[in-house]
């Protein structure tokens, strides 16, 4: 397999080559990717929180969650078998979130050019030329994510067995059981696992499928990439992503209508940084 020299590394390690599998990692023409630090993902992350004061769109999310909440409260009541799900689910927020905030990357894109953001030019994305790919790469995460709650009901019948008759039942049975303790191990390394690929498909594919027109396969190779070259920046921003989606997650799934916003346009602010300008 022929090695090409990746383009990124020169001004880094001066006298270092840094050689990856042409067909895997790069191509002539890619994107080029920079070396980050930690402290630019807080930086990422603190622009996102002034892109969200700035152009608040708390309300659409709620618009969102709140019914899906309310679908899921109206199930529990005539039976119990969705409980052992209702973590993966929430936990898989992490999984959809880099297509769900694809508008919110348009709104940070505009208002870093100067351009018109109210929030109805989250839509403007809609008309972007990498749209197709865009909807494309949301699909292959929406099968990811049904792949992961296949594999997390999976656990529980293999595990655990017995169907939940009750929520305090369910309790009982994951905290206080060897049972139990076996299901949140396996659950939580199998969910990383999940939660690692994603990330790294689309830390900044999405964002960079927005900004320019690009192939699906040119945007995940420059994500992957971005993530080996930085990563611990990367697995800071993952933790980030993971603590803010689960703090969200907890009333209710209630505070993702801001978490959620806020994590969209720290994306944004972290590709910008991670991938150099066309």
């Amino acid at each position: 397999m022929a090695n090409l020299t990746h383009p990124s590394q020169s001004h880094l390690n001066p006298g270092v080559e840094l050689r990856w599998p042409a067909s895997v990692l790069w191509r002539d023409g890619d994107p080029r990717v920079r070396s980050i630090r930690t402290a630019d993902v807080l930086d990422a992350l603190k622009e996102g929180i002034d892109d969200f004061h700035a152009m608040p769109t708390h309300v659409f999310f709620a618009c969102i969650i709140y019914p899906v909440v309310g679908i899921i409260l109206g199930r529990l009541l005539f039976g119990y078998e969705l409980l052992p799900l209702l973590y993966p689910m929430a936990a898989g927020f992490a999984l959809l979130g880099p297509f769900v905030a694809i508008g919110l990357y348009e709104l940070s894109r505009r208002r870093e050019q100067g351009l018109d953001f109210s929030p109805a030019r989250a839509f403007d994305v809609l008309h972007r030329p990498g749209i197709d790919a865009i909807f494309t790469l949301g699909a292959i995460l929406a099968l990811i994510f049904v792949g992961w709650l296949y594999v997390a009901n999976m656990m529980y019948v293999q595990i655990v067995g017995t169907e939940p008759t009750s929520l305090s039942n369910f309790i009982g049975e994951v905290t206080g059981t060897d049972r139990g303790a076996q299901l949140m191990v396996a659950g939580n390394l199998v969910g990383f696992l999940f939660a690692l690929i994603v990330l790294m498909m689309s830390v900044v594919s999405f964002p960079m499928l927005v900004d320019r027109d690009v192939s699906i396969g040119a945007a995940v190779r420059t994500s992957v990439r971005a993530s080996l070259e930085n990563p611990v920046p990367i697995a800071l921003w993952g933790l980030i992503v993971a603590v803010g989606l689960l703090l969200g997650a907890l009333p209710f799934l209630i505070g993702l209508a801001v978490v959620l916003p806020i994590l969209g346009h720290a994306t944004w602010h972290l590709y910008r940084r991670l991938v150099v300008a066309s």
